[in-house]
């Protein structure tokens, strides 16, 4: 049932009949969608003021008590926190930024956000409606430029637009599968005043289905191809925590005894160390979850989109096996691998009915195989990272004693590039939104203000970045808001002087011709400290731990900078152009 929050309440008639009509307020644009944010729950804005948003922040200034605002730096590291705002707390992210470069500098995030289902309503300032169209100062058309990165976007022009169109943009980008919304408002409409009602959040839109209807019968014939499988496999992707239904699909795996598997953005939707988790997918995935798909005779995807990072190579991924395929979104439905059970729906649904419907089992002989293969990588891979013998630190091993030190509760936040694969790999996560990472779109830049994001998306959970010299560098003004609001992220910077998975490329399939990949890069230490952060610089492993520790001891943001291997590999590895089975550990 709808709820309706008027400005101010309306009068009940005194007789108790039904209530009167609400009365009217005169309100600005600007104000009406401040209290648009507030009716939907939003405390954390990310934004940075212009000219055509300049209305809007006026407003803003009487909202301090009801509104925090995060001013950060540079508009693409605003959308990038309010992702990493919106991937820890489960809340929709909000992004404010002006016109022309304003909102061109968002588009990065956007895509990012598109790819990897991160529910955001980002609004942008706009040039007086009379101007449009007439190449204003810092007039662009946002909307067409933004339409292929959204989910949806809207421009509007008269205030009394406002709190239907933030109703509708609340429950387009937070229903179904997430997504980014944008909001370009002109000057004018910011600026104009109108006789306010009060906001109705939206819980419906006609033509809009959120959730596909779920037909029994496949649920049903799913649940046949599992009980009769010998060697059943489950891949499971960020769509079991986009959908709250982690308990749900603990039960179903623990209930059926199925190994597991999961993609960078599922990874924490199931405790790394749990029996049943058998490791990461993809290129540079564990050996047996590779390995295996090429045998199992049931392949059950749960809320993943078989992304080629994942497959590789189609025509010789998983022929063998039957495909039962459970998500939310009927396009990802047989867009890259053909299901043999289609499983449409909302899987915090959907999973309960399978369940119920299975048989309880459980599959030793299959499980083993798992760790069979566990066994080869532990030796030809694991071993060498997690405890080198060589002189030089490797990152395995700094994540590793990161493990250690926090238990596996912490939030660990990547950017880009081999850090990014072995963070995901050997980084522990015991609860759900633990890992928060840029998947489908690969964003350099993205690991610092998210980890920023994150911080006030959980400010009681440990946050850290774990980044590369590349990747920092893109966005590394956003100290900026870690010094001038205190936000208690923890960076850990792994320096290896190279653009590090670029360079592993060309070693392996182009001869070692390292072309522009050589970084040279500032004093990091130095560069937080100008900023006000404390850091220090380790590079020999007698003072990692401790280095470790006094970052995680020290009150507020901390910089610590790690010196590993120039030339260390990421491995397993798929190469291109390969299937998954051709996994290579060296």
């Amino acid at each position: 049932m709808e709820q309706t929050i008027e400005i101010p309440k309306a009068e009940k008639r005194l007789n108790g009949d039904a209530p009167a009509k609400p009365k009217t307020t005169v309100v600005t644009g600007s104000v009406a969608l401040l209290d648009a944010l507030i009716a939907e729950g939003t405390q954390t804005i990310f934004g940075y003021p212009g000219g055509a948003i300049m209305p809007i922040y006026d407003a803003l200034y009487d909202y301090s008590v009801e509104l925090q605002h995060i001013l950060v730096r540079h508009e693409q590291g605003g959308i990038h926190a309010a992702q990493g705002f919106a991937r820890a707390s489960g809340k929709v992210g909000v992004v404010f930024a002006t016109s022309g470069p304003g909102a061109t500098n968002l588009v990065t995030g956007l895509a990012d956000a598109q790819i990897d289902s991160t529910p955001l309503v980002c609004i942008t300032g706009q040039v007086f409606a009379h101007l449009l169209g007439t190449d204003a100062f810092q007039e662009t058309d946002v909307i067409n430029i933004t339409t292929p990165v959204t989910k949806w976007n809207y421009q509007v022009t008269d205030a009394r637009e406002i709190p239907q169109v933030l109703a509708k943009a609340f429950f387009i980008a937070r229903s179904g599968r997430p997504g980014p919304v944008l909001v370009d408002i002109t000057k004018n409409a910011q600026l104009q005043t109108f006789d306010y009602e009060g906001y109705v959040p939206c819980h419906h839109i006609r033509s809009y289905r959120p959730k596909p209807i779920v037909r029994k019968e496949y649920v049903e014939e799913a649940a046949a191809l599992i009980n009769a499988a010998e060697r059943p496999f489950v891949l499971f992707g960020q769509g079991v925590i986009l959908g709250n239904a982690e308990a749900e699909f603990r039960v179903f795996i623990e209930k059926s005894g199925i190994p597991a598997a999961w993609t960078i953005l599922g990874a924490g939707a199931m405790p790394t160390d749990h029996p049943l988790n058998v490791g990461m997918l993809g290129m540079h995935g564990n050996y047996g979850p590779n390995v295996l798909t090429n045998q199992c005779d049931v392949l059950i995807a749960i809320g993943m989109r078989f992304d080629d990072r994942v497959t590789g190579r189609l025509d010789k991924y998983a022929k063998q096996a039957k495909v039962v395929h459970l998500d939310i979104d009927p396009a990802e439905i047989d867009k890259n691998v053909k299901a043999t059970v289609p499983v449409w729906g909302d899987c915090k649904e959907t999973l309960p009915m399978l369940t119920a419907l299975v048989s309880p089992k459980k599959h030793d002989d299959w499980v083993a195989k798992f760790r069979e293969h566990d066994v080869q990588e532990q030796a030809a891979v694991i071993q060498n990272e997690l405890h080198p013998t060589c002189d030089t630190l490797t990152m395995g091993e700094v994540v590793n004693l990161l493990n250690e030190l926090t238990g596996g509760d912490a939030i660990i936040v990547t950017d880009v590039g081999q850090h990014q694969m072995v963070a995901c790999r050997y980084a522990r996560f015991n609860q759900t939104r633990s890992n928060i990472t840029s998947g489908g779109l690969g964003t350099m830049g993205f690991g610092l203000p998210a980890a920023i994001g994150a911080k006030f998306g959980a400010p009681d959970r440990t946050v850290v970045g774990i980044i590369g010299d590349g990747g920092i560098q893109m966005t590394i003004q956003e100290l900026g808001v870690i010094q001038q609001y205190g936000v208690g992220v923890k960076i850990v910077i792994l320096n290896n002087q190279f653009l590090g998975m670029v360079r592993q490329w060309q070693e392996l399939f182009h001869e070692r011709r390292y072309s522009f990949t050589d970084m040279v890069s500032p004093d990091f230490v130095k560069v937080a400290d100008a900023y006000g952060i404390p850091g220090q610089r380790v590079s020999e492993r007698a003072f990692l731990k401790n280095a470790l520790q006094t970052m995680l001891d020290t009150p507020g943001g901390y910089l610590l900078e790690v010196m590993v291997g120039k030339e260390n590999n990421v491995f397993p590895m798929v190469p291109q152009g390969c299937g998954v089975a051709e996994i290579r550990l060296k």
